[in-house]
């Protein structure tokens, strides 16, 4: 593996004004171990999308040059192995085994030698299921995990993480981490791109901060950045180590009761699960991956139908229908009582522009036109993404797709919020202000429910916390 070569790249998105990225210079050289930081919507996702040559010409506009070994890198794809931040986007086949050998076949690995490097991958991550499971029952932690191990199998001489922790439970956090380090030979670069700044650390030797309007804000060895520029980067929303966000605790106690759960589950997705969620109560589950969180979520947004069990809503949630299960609501009703935000951001995107998007609940559920755009005003502005509302919602980066998956839930002014992984892909500063903004609903007096494995934002938030395990 040669350098990394950026002169003066930029990239714009077809249909956008503004640029994704722009003015990057930046050599690697090979073997060396970068943490690639900047504020949500600074390009960290699109540059390495361009490094892995997945930008084609025709999806937008390119400035200056990327090089990696002299060549372009659409013309040099087999050098590099890329996990993207949303995993489920690069899972292609039915069985978990086949998608890590997906690669190697494509690459024209011997097939002698394709399974035992699909069990090595496998079992490096951590993987805790045999390569015959089905990639449709996997949970958002688990496609991560697999989708790591089809990067590791294929040996790539640079490779590319988008936020691979992300997902995770701490102790799989923990084993991703030891699985990246332990699969590096000495001559691997890597680019990580992490908000779990501390934890990464151990895993590089340089840190590049990128701009959000262009440009390098800062290069170099992770305690020389930082102690130059640990105050002012954290106050731009990059997630520096030592500085610490306040909590925001409850102001009153927990209200009436919103939603119970008695025997509820999913077989085999998730066992039987009692549990009462309040008004005026911040609710934050946890566990492992695989324990159900998202199937929990789901289930107590009426989006699913138990398997077992019940959800009751109290009358003062479900006015004239609380004797009917959230599941059997009509979905106007539904909109207006609980919102839902996905742990896919884009499973829940269905028009073309922000602005849409958010206006689509208040829309639906009768809204007159000029408080549906005062809705959608006041929330692009709250959630930094006014420059964005005309901008398709499959072309936003992680971070801010997220945060539109929040403001689309929010639009219809929900009594009850539930949230699955919300601060994803968030620099410091949306983090905190996700925080105050569920903190804020919680004080008016909404429910929210939060399925998480952020344990900062669990202390930061969190008034009662339940923990599922496995079934």
């Amino acid at each position: 593996m040669g350098g990394v070569f950026l002169r003066g790249f930029g990239w714009r998105h077809a249909g956008r004004r503004a640029w994704a990225v722009r003015g990057v210079d930046l050599r690697i050289e090979a073997g060396e171990r970068v943490l690639l930081l900047g504020p949500s919507g600074a390009g960290k996702s699109t540059l390495l999308s361009a490094l892995a040559g997945l930008l084609p010409e025709d999806s937008g506009e390119q400035e200056g040059t990327v090089e990696i070994d002299g060549l372009d890198p659409r013309k040099g794809r087999e050098r590099v192995g890329i996990v993207f931040q949303d995993p489920e986007t690069q899972l292609v086949m039915a069985r978990c085994g086949d998608d890590v050998a997906f690669g190697l076949e494509n690459r024209g690995v011997p097939a002698g030698e394709i399974w035992p490097r699909v069990d090595e991958a496998l079992h490096r991550v951590g993987f805790p299921y045999h390569r015959d499971r089905s990639t449709a029952a996997l949970s958002g932690g688990e496609q991560q995990r697999l989708a790591l191990a089809g990067a590791l199998a294929l040996r790539p001489g640079l490779l590319l993480l988008d936020e691979p922790t992300a997902n995770l439970d701490p102790a799989g956090a923990t084993l991703i981490r030891q699985a990246v380090a332990g699969a590096l030979d000495a001559d691997t670069t890597l680019i990580l791109v992490e908000h779990r700044v501390a934890e990464a650390l151990p895993l590089v030797d340089r840190v590049v901060v990128l701009e959000p309007g262009g440009g390098v804000r800062a290069d170099g060895p992770p305690e020389a950045v930082f102690a130059a520029h640990g105050a002012a980067l954290a106050a731009e929303g990059v997630w520096v180590p030592g500085h610490p966000i306040a909590p925001r605790p409850a102001k009153t106690a927990a209200g009436d009761l919103l939603l119970t759960a008695d025997q509820l589950g999913l077989p085999p997705r998730l066992g039987s699960t009692n549990l009462a969620v309040r008004a005026a109560e911040a609710l934050a589950v946890r566990g492992p991956n695989g324990a159900g969180k998202s199937t929990l979520a789901l289930l107590l947004g009426g989006l699913l139908k138990p398997g077992t069990g019940r959800v009751t809503a109290s009358a003062e949630l479900a006015g004239p229908d609380h004797r009917t299960p959230p599941h059997r609501w009509r979905a106007p009703a539904l909109a207006r009582r609980i919102g839902s935000v996905f742990q896919d951001p884009e499973h829940q995107f269905v028009t073309g522009t922000v602005f849409d998007e958010l206006a689509l609940g208040p829309r639906r559920t009768g809204q007159p036109e000029p408080a549906v755009k005062d809705t959608v005003t006041e929330l692009l502005d709250r959630l930094r993404l006014t420059r964005l509302a005309a901008a398709n919602p499959y072309t936003l980066s992680g971070g801010e797709a997220r945060r539109l998956s929040v403001a689309t839930a929010l639009a219809t002014a929900p009594r009850l919020l539930i949230c699955d992984e919300p601060t994803f892909g968030q620099d410091r500063r949306t983090w905190q202000e996700l925080v105050d903004l569920f903190a804020d609903l919680r004080d008016a007096g909404h429910g929210v429910v939060t399925v998480t494995h952020d344990a900062d934002f669990v202390t930061a938030l969190a008034d009662r916390t339940v923990t599922l395990e496995r079934p």
